[in-house]
C-alpha cells in the first residue's frame, strides 16, 4: 500500500521515516488563506482540520487513479495570547511573534486528514486534531536575531521548531512530541485504524 504525505515539510517526512514509513511526497498546493476565508468563524480545531482535509483532497484529485493508497494531509498552528498564528514568513513577523510569546505558554494544534483509496476508488476517510502545550523560554535579543537570521522560524507554524535550532528556546512540552514537529504519530495511528489500516502494514525495512 502506498502512503502519500500531502506536505513538503522535511520535518514531517523525517518523523515518518524515523517511525518506519517510506512515504511518497506530493505537495498539495492548497491556498491556505482561501480555505480559512471560506469558513465561518471556525474554532481552532475546526480550522486546522479543514486545512488538513483540503490538502489531502487536493492530492487525492491529483492521484485518484492509483489503486491502493492512503493520503494524509496535515496542518499546524499555534494558539497563543488568544490568537491562532501560522508561519511568520518574514523576519519582521518572526521578531514580533517571539516578542509576544517569549516566557509564555501556547498550544500547538495539529490537524490530520486521511483518505483511503482502494482499487482506484475513495473508500474511507477520517480526520482529527492533536493539541500539545508548549512552554517558551525567554531568549535574549541577540539569540532571537541569530535565530531569525538562520531562516528556520520563517516557514514553520508558530515561528519555532522543537527538533532544530528553536529547541534551545523551548522550556518544555506537555503532550505529543511528534505533533509539535508536525505530524502526530499517535493521532495518525488512530486515524489509519479508522480507515482500516494498521501502521505495521506500512512499516518498511531501512535501506541497506
Amino acid at each position: 500500500m502506498r502512503f502519500v504525505l500531502a506536505s513538503q515539510s522535511p520535518a514531517r517526512l523525517g518523523v515518518l521515516r524515523s517511525a518506519g514509513f517510506d512515504p511518497s511526497v506530493v505537495v498539495s498546493g492548497v491556498d491556505e488563506d482561501a480555505v480559512a476565508a471560506s469558513l465561518t468563524d471556525p474554532d481552532p480545531e475546526e480550522l486546522v482540520r479543514a486545512l488538513a482535509a483540503a490538502k489531502a483532497e487536493a492530492v487525492f484529485e491529483a492521484l485518484g487513479d492509483h489503486t491502493d493508497m492512503v493520503i494524509v494531509g496535515c496542518d499546524s498552528m499555534l494558539s497563543i495570547n488568544g490568537e491562532m498564528v501560522g508561519k511568520p514568513i518574514t523576519p519582521e513577523a518572526a521578531r514580533e511573534r517571539w516578542a509576544s510569546m517569549a516566557g509564555k505558554t501556547g498550544e500547538l494544534l495539529t490537524g490530520h486528514a486521511i483518505i483511503r483509496v482502494e482499487n482506484g476508488e475513495r473508500t474511507k476517510e477520517a480526520s482529527g486534531t492533536e493539541g500539545t502545550t508548549v512552554r517558551f523560554g525567554t531568549p535574549s535579543q541577540e539569540e532571537i536575531e541569530a535565530y531569525i537570521a538562520s531562516g528556520e522560524p520563517l516557514q514553520v507554524a508558530g515561528g519555532f521548531t522543537l527538533d532544530g535550532l528553536g529547541g534551545w528556546f523551548i522550556e518544555g512540552i506537555d503532550g505529543d512530541f511528534s505533533s509539535v514537529i508536525g505530524i502526530s504519530l499517535p493521532l495518525t495511528r488512530r486515524l489509519l485504524a479508522e480507515v482500516g489500516v494498521s501502521v505495521v502494514e506500512l512499516w518498511t525495512r531501512p535501506a541497506s
